[in-house]
């Protein structure tokens, strides 16, 4: 009998046991369960004749609550039911209008708005792959886009007719089509749409339609800056539109939560966790137009909203709102996002309560993520005997002044060691590819590092620098390359610099992100040299920048050079600038600042510098 007690007893301190030497123990083993629970679902959606994609799982959450609120925005509610057959009007009308059928490629640019939903189901009904256009961008960058993955057709919105006029006759010298989602009448070669979409049946289509589909088939194209100077369109196919999917489900989210949306859907974060994931998940989205901090928890509040998403500015702008005495009267238990520092996450928790902040990591066209599904602040993700099957990663060294991973006499990579700071790179397998980027062979190559531990190897290159710590936490420590991070967009220097090159005064640029205190990311910078004989044109510069460039890509800071530094290979050296900043103090050459009231640049004073890292100047 002796035996049982001591049994009991053991049994009854094992969890207090487990807490003291292993403490994540449980939040590990939560973890594991829904991973696997997920990993096991799609397998069985890829297996399924024919495949089972997300558009078939909104069409079982409609037969399962055709009334139930899917998405509601500025006022008006929109049932389960209501946007499948809006979707369907959309197919049965893109089908008859515009011919498309299972394989056409269309480019969708349209703002945070319900018909963006409803109008890529409607194309996926069709088995149509769509790219996702960033409505901020313009000009040359927005023909760029229709280059990279092959799109012949257009579906914009009324509110951006002006962006697609201003490019039209390139659009028609490419046999691209344009569709209006307006009641206007068709001219110019755009054609209204909204008409014919009312009048369309909305009756389902044969699942037929898109009988070709299959797990591997690229769904979207997501752009995703970077070292080309351009955007590039990294393919998305429905085994990744799954898998990002299920984040929700991971983070503890269910079909009675209400998810407020507010990042833009042409993002993987808004597109693929916010929308996707509450296809998956049955719940009810929350659509904003753009996020606003003045706003945010008003609509919390007003909505009962349960599930919200970051990115590391937001939560920011959050914690720099006027604080209030309903702080913490909300309903908010889970925020999913990345970015945030680990000084705002605490201040976010201190002054708006417990939420289950579950901060990830991934890339739109990377082969490895992780999330911290636990308590722990300033953390990505951590490792447990799941990580490794699930996403074969390594940390391995790299020499920030030459760009390149450290190798040795072999020509071999060599792993990074316990808390020091690595390459992230993750192994390109048949159960974790790496598809790369449509019409762009070379980035995707070069996105492909061989060799790494034996010879023939084949790795993804995230381009981003951690650490995992003793304990198995994972950190993110900075990006590396041409790619910075600011307001949550990739800004890609190369593209940014061949713009300043079209200033009449600017000989060269080398663009490059600085960190300011008290904002996460970086900040634009260029260090410039002017043409034989000419002056600085504050005006100017301004005005050719904001002609090609969003608000976030433009750099708030010029630093005018008599020369360029260059390393062996003609590259321009960015070590020592970025280190130098923008502080005047340390700087001898002239210094401007990107005064945005006044839309020009201005002398940047000590005055100015100090106003900026007090915050009095908001960037």
């Amino acid at each position: 009998m002796i035996w049982w007690f001591t049994l009991l007893a053991a049994l009854a301190l094992l969890p207090a046991l487990l807490r003291t030497f292993y403490p994540y123990f449980f939040q590990d083993c939560v973890y594991i369960y829904r991973a696997l629970g997920f990993g096991i679902r799609l397998i069985k959606y890829s297996k399924k004749t024919p495949f089972y994609s997300i558009v078939d799982c909104f069409s079982d959450a409609v037969k399962k609550h055709p009334k139930k609120a899917f998405v509601q925005f500025e006022g008006k509610t929109f049932t389960y039911l209501d946007v499948e057959r809006q979707s369907n009007k959309v197919a049965n009308a893109l089908r008859s209008v515009a011919a498309l059928r299972e394989g056409d490629t269309v480019a969708l640019f349209i703002g945070n708005e319900p018909c963006f939903m409803w109008t890529w189901l409607g194309l996926a009904k069709l088995g149509c792959p769509a790219a996702l256009l960033n409505f901020n961008i313009r000009s040359r960058s927005l023909l760029h886009c229709f280059s990279c993955c092959g799109a012949n057709v257009l579906i914009a919105a009324a509110d951006l007719r002006d962006a697609v006029e201003e490019i039209l006759p390139a659009l028609k010298e490419k046999g691209i089509t344009v569709y209006l989602l307006s009641d206007e009448q068709s001219a110019n070669g755009i054609h209204s749409i909204n008409q014919k979409i009312a009048e369309a049946s909305d009756e389902p289509l044969s699942p037929s339609l898109r009988s070709n589909v299959r797990i591997r088939t690229t769904a979207l194209y997501i752009y995703t800056s970077g070292t080309t100077g351009l955007p590039k369109a990294a393919y998305v196919t429905h085994e990744r539109v799954w898998a990002a999917s299920f984040i929700q489900g991971v983070c503890g989210v269910t079909s009675e939560d209400i998810f407020y949306l507010n990042l833009p859907l042409y993002h993987s974060a808004g597109f693929l966790i916010g929308f996707a994931g509450s296809i998956e998940r049955g719940n009810t989205i929350v659509l904003k137009r753009k996020f606003s901090a003045s706003q945010f928890w008003d609509d919390c509040r007003k909505h009962n909203i349960t599930v919200m998403q970051y990115i590391g500015e937001t939560m920011r702008y959050l914690c720099n709102t006027p604080k209030k005495e309903n702080d913490r009267d909300h309903k908010v238990k889970i925020a999913i996002g990345n970015g945030v520092r680990p000084d705002i996450w605490k201040e976010f928790h201190n002054r708006f309560g417990r939420i289950y902040v579950r901060e990830l990591y991934a890339a739109t066209e990377g082969n490895v993520g992780f999330i911290n599904y636990t308590d722990k602040v300033g953390v990505i993700g951590r490792i447990n005997i799941l990580s490794k099957v699930l996403f074969p990663f390594a940390l391995i060294k790299f020499d920030i002044e030459k760009e390149e991973p450290v190798r040795n006499s072999q020509g071999l990579c060599i792993p990074a060691g316990k808390d020091e700071v690595g390459l992230l790179v993750g192994k390109i397998t048949k159960h974790t590819p790496f598809v790369g980027y449509a019409g762009n062979k070379q980035q995707t190559d070069k996105k492909r590092l061989s060799d790494v531990f034996v010879k023939g190897d084949l790795y993804f290159n995230s381009g981003d620098l951690l650490r995992i710590d003793h304990q198995n936490f994972i950190y993110f420590q900075d990006r590396v390359g041409d790619t910075f991070r600011w307001k949550g967009e990739n800004v890609a220097t190369t593209e940014v610099g061949d713009i300043l090159g079209m200033v009449d005064c600017i000989d060269e640029a080398n663009v490059y992100g600085v960190k300011v205190e008290g904002h996460e990311g970086r900040i634009g910078m260029a260090a410039v040299t002017l043409k034989e004989g000419r002056e600085f044109d504050c005006i100017n510069t301004c005005s050719v920048l904001a002609n090609y460039l969003p608000v976030y890509a433009r750099p708030r800071f010029i630093r005018i050079q008599n020369s360029m530094e260059i390393t062996g290979t003609f590259k321009m050296k960015k070590v020592k600038l970025v280190e130098e900043g923008f502080d005047p103090a340390q700087i001898q050459d002239p210094l401007y600042f990107l005064d945005l009231t006044q839309k020009k640049y201005i002398p940047l004073t000590q005055e100015i510098f100090n106003s900026i890292t007090s915050q009095d100047i908001k960037l």
